[in-house]
């Protein structure tokens, strides 16, 4: 296949670049690094099979050629980057599939969105399935996103129904691994950076809220088993295992050797209580499930974190 990854030198876009160059596929990045970064493919610049196009996908997309596939993954994609960023977060979501949807339609490739959990905000259904709707505040901090991702989804299903586009959605759930920023913001590269700088890890609340947190190898999985299905409506991809915020910071301080304490602060507005995915029908149509233990992965973003 020739595959398109906007946000392709982000955190998750860069390992499915990898994925795909691995499979004997090539591949086209378009990234305009404003939360990626060209650290994260420099390992793959030089591979016969990919290329990479600094655009920003909210403007006119050309690429020459055909496409198979065309998967639109960018966006920032933690708390810090959206509250930094909100209007691009908004613009991404919308224009930016717009101009990704009509470029695999223009190409009559396979289009996969980038959804997430956070379509179900703060959730009153725990784990979370497919058919739940969400409860999110629309004019929260938080809202940019939840709302630029909903919007998608709905656009993307506007040019399956109406242009009779393939399309896959993928809601992704927690995900951690090698390539996450320091300074992202999300839990585990967090307690990670704390802990091995001997700080206190910094838990909101009473960290009683819960996360259910997937290795990336095993999303990466996910999605490709998902983009090579027939499934044109949305699924979930994340790991059921559901533990505490301060348990979890409580395993990363053990597993860093680090002598760090925690420190509580104010829950941040319309934080999540629960999250959970519901992978009944991964299971059943795509034969998927993650395979890499917590503790496993968490000690393979440790070292990577250290080096």
């Amino acid at each position: 296949m020739r595959v398109l990854i906007t946000g392709g030198a982000g955190f998750l876009g860069s390992h499915l670049a990898d994925h795909f160059l691995g499979q004997g596929h090539k591949v086209i990045v378009i990234d305009n690094l404003l939360t990626g970064s060209l650290d994260n493919i420099a390992h793959i610049f030089k591979h016969p099979g990919f290329s990479f196009i600094k655009a920003d996908v909210t403007n006119y997309i050309h690429v020459p050629g055909r496409l198979d596939a065309v998967l639109h993954f960018a966006s920032p994609a933690s708390p810090i980057d959206y509250a930094h960023f909100p209007i691009p977060t908004l613009k991404v979501g919308a224009l930016g599939t717009h101009k990704a949807l009509g470029l695999a339609k223009d190409k009559r490739a396979v289009f996969m969105l980038a959804s997430t959990s956070e379509v179900y905000g703060d959730p009153l259904v725990n784990p979370q399935p497919e058919s739940y709707w969400g409860h999110v505040n629309p004019i929260g901090p938080r809202g940019v996103y939840d709302e630029a991702k909903r919007f998608a989804e709905a656009m993307t299903m506007a040019y399956h129904r109406f242009h009779k586009m393939p399309v896959r959605i993928v809601r992704i759930f927690n995900t951690y691994g090698p390539r996450m920023r320091r300074k992202d913001g999300r839990a585990v590269p967090n307690f990670i950076t704390q802990a091995l700088k001997g700080r206190p890890l910094t838990v909101y609340g009473k960290g009683g809220q819960t996360r259910s947190l997937c290795y990336v190898s095993d999303l990466v999985r996910g999605i490709a088993l998902l983009l090579e299905s027939k499934i044109n409506a949305p699924v979930n991809i994340g790991n059921p295992h559901e533990l505490t915020v301060k348990r979890l910071a409580q395993t990363v301080i053990r597993l860093a050797d680090s002598r760090s304490r925690i420190a509580y602060k104010p829950l941040p507005v319309d934080d999540p209580k629960v999250r959970r995915p519901d992978i009944r029908l991964a299971r059943a149509a795509l034969g998927w499930k993650p395979e890499v233990g917590l503790e496993e992965g968490l000690r393979r973003t440790i070292d990577h974190f250290r080096s």
